[in-house]
């Protein structure tokens, strides 16, 4: 079964822990422990590097979804069917999780994340061609596939080579980067296809993420902690059933599917309400409003370090009610009310992601990589089922029906973050970080 726990401090999540790093490894500064702590150079370039990875794949995996109401209209689908060009490749990337986290504790994480920016990025300038929308709708599946090597290791791969006070800071603005490319592939998506329409969007897009790789590829530090494993079922299985019986895992996989789930609704859901009266907002004005994803990069990487600082289990459900606030304000009808409701709802979102995601990798001590890919596969598969949901609530009642879905997700999400403040820690943090409030 696997070990886990939820503490503060020196557990990164690799049994190869205390070993020496080799002669050629990049800059770290000077501390006993030898991995990444923030002020350092190799921290720097590892923040870089994967701030631009996340950038990439977030760009590549979000890119239609300003585009909805344009293929509604030149594909002559509805709403809700042109919202499968994001579910597909969401579902398909929650899919590809765990046996991209295999992959890469066979194989190495470097290689894994390296080749699947390298083949998203192609297949994003594949799309860009699809003679059909059943076309499209495959090429973007098969794009999620790829993506998935990127967020099942990242998490990982940090836990390994980050010290652990630096952790936190570190997954905040990696999910930073997220919140960018989750910004940049819609603003710039939605200005190309007021240029030359969502095929010329989705080629842009495919050059910015390539682009991407090449900084990630040039900056990241290799992995100094990894220690490569071949696939074994029965230990890949034992592994799997520990971290399914923990109820603290459980909880957070509810939390990541609950989030993003109304993240994703709300977001699909908004260009249609910009586009019709009384706003009427053309393609460009629509990703326009995606200029307050900065704004979740902050609150991404201010709650990590508040969550170093006075605990996970108290930062949590604030990201939550947070979320909950703005997503009320969006209910109003002025058009600046209505963007603060959306950068306040973003903020809430991002926070709660990056406490909750960080708290995975901290309680997982064994297999870490295959606890994110879990965490990672239900905040997916809350994309896939709740974007066609919040198109269906759209059609049915508008915005006001949108806006009911979100809430009764964020108040299952509520409670669920108060659950978590009593979950206890596991027996091993008790034993050796009694002080522990992770």
């Amino acid at each position: 079964m696997a070990t886990t726990t939820d503490g503060g401090d020196p557990a990164t999540g690799t049994a190869e822990a205390g070993a020496p790093p080799p002669p050629d490894a990049p800059d770290a500064a000077a501390d006993d422990d030898g991995r990444l702590l923030r002020g350092s150079e190799g921290y720097r370039r590892l923040s870089v590097a994967m701030f631009a990875a996340g950038l990439a794949t977030f760009a590549l995996l979000y890119t239609t979804q300003p585009l909805l109401p344009l293929l509604t209209r030149d594909l002559h689908v509805s709403p809700a069917a042109s919202s499968l060009t994001l579910s597909v490749t969401t579902g398909a990337l929650a899919l590809g999780l765990l046996p991209a986290g295999w992959l890469s504790d066979a194989v190495g994480r470097m290689r894994v994340m390296s080749w699947s920016l390298l083949l998203s990025g192609v297949l994003a300038l594949v799309a860009a061609a699809a003679p059909s929308f059943a076309t499209l709708l495959v090429v973007r599946a098969l794009q999620g596939l790829a993506l998935a090597g990127l967020p099942a290791v990242a998490m990982a791969y940090l836990t390994e080579e980050v010290h652990p006070t630096s952790l936190g800071s570190s997954i905040g603005l990696y999910i930073g980067g997220n919140a960018l490319g989750g910004m940049g592939g819609r603003l710039v998506g939605g200005a190309l296809a007021d240029v030359g329409g969502w095929r010329v969007s989705l080629l842009g897009v495919g050059v910015l993420s390539l682009l991407c790789t090449a900084v990630f590829l040039r900056l990241v530090p290799g992995s100094r902690y990894f220690h490569a494993r071949p696939f074994r079922a029965r230990e890949t299985l034992t592994s799997l059933r520990g971290h399914l019986e923990d109820r603290g895992q459980l909880r957070l996989d509810a939390m990541a599917a609950l989030l993003m789930g109304t993240f994703v609704a709300v977001f699909n859901a908004l260009g249609f309400r910009l586009e019709a009266a009384p706003y009427g907002l053309g393609q460009t004005a629509i990703a326009a409003v995606f200029l307050v994803y900065p704004v979740g990069s902050v609150a991404s990487a201010v709650s990590g370090r508040l969550a170093d600082r006075i605990g996970r289990r108290t930062m949590l459900p604030v990201g939550v009610l947070l979320a909950a606030v703005g997503l009320a304000l969006t209910l109003l009808h002025p058009l600046p009310v209505v963007i603060l409701g959306v950068a306040t709802l973003t903020a809430g979102f991002f926070a709660a992601h990056s406490v909750a995601s960080s708290w995975v990798g901290r309680r997982a001590v064994e297999a870490p990589a295959q606890a994110s890919a879990l965490y990672l596969l239900a905040y997916y598969a809350g994309s896939s089922v709740a974007g066609p949901l919040g198109g269906t609530a759209w059609t049915a009642g508008r915005w006001t029906g949108v806006v009911l879905l979100g809430a009764a997700l964020l108040g299952l999400a509520l409670l669920v973050s108060l659950r978590l403040r009593v979950t206890p820690p596991l027996r091993r943090a008790a034993e050796f970080r009694p002080h522990a409030s992770a």
